[in-house]
């Protein structure tokens, strides 16, 4: 027996969300992720002077409103041919950390961890002290989370002025210079961070915790903890976590953090991943609309893309569900964030979760959670190298006509900027955001998006209207449906 359920919109989510499930035998047979909020900021850009850009773009998302601010700046730079100094990309730098692992945070327990607390677990042996911990406004680590995220984004108070919407990335560099005093009030706040997260999140030292290497070890080392990651690993071991969510098992990463260390890499390596580590082309990227309210004939590369929304008789384009467009990488779906970030580096804990289980939602939380532990000792080395007196930025200038791209990881994984100039005005702007990459809709081939695939195979129990297990899958991806549309 056949059932539909559709599920949504889900809660604790960015934007508007919804999920269609063909549900045959106890089982998901299929699934259409539908964003449903069109926004336009693609249109709003057009015609602006480029430097608007870097107030407009901001503004599509509250939570990663910096990522958005350094694709801007990077597609700008790029357009002009322009070079940040040394300074500026260490505090860049910092500016996006600071943001991304103040997201990893906010995912982990105000977005993800709260499912585990309802009423539907209470037969499990860890669900009181689950739901004492975790439960949704009121468990007991929101009194240690939110106060530890607030103190670490007093580091965006000094580098940037303020967060969200900064104005301090610019395509030079940063617009504001660190004095020698500020060098140690910025460590001081790393100082903090660190501890908060070696007690309360991991139980230890980061570098132990960064050194793990197989799931064994990770097994071995989670025994006996009290602190939260070693908390969630239980509950996945039960719950069977590794063994849910798959996709494709391809993921892509633009490369994290460039040239923070002073040797001219990124701290993530930029690349692919399909079995192995291979070179990324940004021209290999494209954009599908068969299945989106939007015109459109052919896939495009974003730097020829266009966003027209349908309208009137148009909008019951057939086989149409979602405002989203479907991004490919070479024709194949490829998933992003710190999962994908982390198996394009080669970090050895993650490419052995993968190896055995493939990509699940054990494996995108961890990664979460151990980019916490990998990117802190990054950033007090990047403090450490900023020199006070030398410049933070260069200034640009307008072209009349370029074109330029700039591509960086958000936390939840690949954000790209497509911008075109001319006559000194934004003549094209296209925006394919970590989530439109994730939650894809099916492309000319019929092929399903990395959440749609991840989806199939899911138990559904009868008379089951939310399923839980959809939702961690869905969460363990951390949806932003106001990027993915813009």
């Amino acid at each position: 027996m056949t059932r539909r359920l559709t599920i949504g919109p889900f809660n604790r989510v960015e934007g508007d969300l919804e999920v269609t499930l063909e549900v045959s035998d106890g089982r998901v047979a299929s699934a259409q992720v539908s964003s449903s909020l069109y926004r336009g900021f693609e249109h709003l850009l057009l015609a602006k002077h480029p430097l608007d850009a870097l107030v407009i773009v901001p503004r599509i998302c509250g939570i990663c409103s910096v990522s958005q601010s350094a694709a801007a700046a990077a597609a700008l730079a790029d357009a002009a041919g322009l070079q940040m100094p040394p300074n500026g990309r260490l505090a860049a730098n910092l500016i996006l950390a600071c943001e991304n692992l103040a997201d990893h945070l906010t995912h982990f327990y105000l977005f993800f961890m709260p499912d585990f607390a309802r009423a539907a677990y209470r037969k499990r042996s860890w669900h009181a002290a689950t739901e004492r911990r975790f439960q949704a406004s009121v468990g007991e680590a929101l009194r240690e989370v939110l106060p530890a995220r607030a103190d670490l984004l007093r580091l965006m108070g000094h580098l940037a002025g303020k967060w969200p919407h900064s104005l301090a990335l610019q395509p030079g560099g940063t617009t504001r210079a660190v004095t020698a005093t500020e060098k140690v009030r910025l460590l001081a706040v790393l100082r903090e961070f660190r501890a908060f997260l070696s007690r309360t999140v991991f139980g230890d030292v980061l570098e132990n915790v960064s050194a793990i290497g197989s799931a064994d070890q990770l097994a071995a080392w989670a025994e006996g903890r009290s602190a939260d990651l070693p908390r969630f690993l239980e509950i996945a071991r039960d719950l069977g976590l590794a063994r849910r969510g798959r996709a494709t098992d391809s993921f892509l990463s633009y490369g994290a953090y460039a040239h923070g260390d002073g040797d001219g890499q990124p701290l993530f390596a930029r690349g692919v991943w399909q079995d192995e580590r291979r070179p990324f082309d940004e021209q290999a990227i494209r954009e599908d609309v068969t299945h989106a309210w939007l015109h459109g004939d052919r896939p495009l590369h974003p730097g020829q893309g266009e966003t027209h929304p349908l309208t009137g008789e148009f909008a019951d384009k057939a086989g149409a569900y979602t405002w989203c467009k479907a991004p490919r990488y070479d024709g194949r779906i490829v998933e992003t964030g710190a999962l994908a970030r982390q198996m394009v580096a080669g970090q050895p804990l993650l490419r052995a979760l993968v190896a055995a289980d493939g990509g699940s939602v054990l494996a995108r939380v961890v990664a979460r959670l151990l980019e916490l532990a990998l990117v802190v000792p990054a950033m007090e080395r990047w403090v450490r190298a900023l020199t006070p007196g030398e410049a933070f930025c260069h200034p640009w200038q307008l072209p009349d006509q370029a074109s330029g791209v700039g591509l960086v990881e958000a936390a939840r994984g690949s954000l790209g900027h497509w911008l075109r100039i001319e006559r000194g005005k934004i003549a094209g702007y296209q925006i394919i955001a970590p989530t439109t990459w994730n939650f894809s809709p099916r492309d000319a081939a019929g092929v399903p998006g990395a959440l749609e695939q991840a989806l199939v195979g899911l138990p559904v129990g009868q008379g089951e209207r939310v399923p839980l297990v959809v939702q961690h899958v869905v969460r363990s991806f951390d949806p932003c449906m106001v990027c993915t549309v813009h």
